[in-house]
């Protein structure tokens, strides 16, 4: 069947997220915070590169 989902042809036009509205709190992050936000500065890096 195809017959997609609006959420399904929305997907592919969402914008590129850099640079987004969310406050860190480097008190209150836990390592799986600290991860995510190595992670997507590496992601960023590697996206500026290419």
């Amino acid at each position: 069947m195809e017959h997609k989902s609006l959420e399904d042809k929305n997907l592919f036009n969402m914008p590129i997220g850099k640079n987004e509205d969310v406050e860190f709190s480097e008190s209150l992050a836990d390592d799986d915070d600290k991860e995510a936000q190595r992670r997507a500065f590496e992601a960023d890096a590697r996206e500026e590169r290419e």
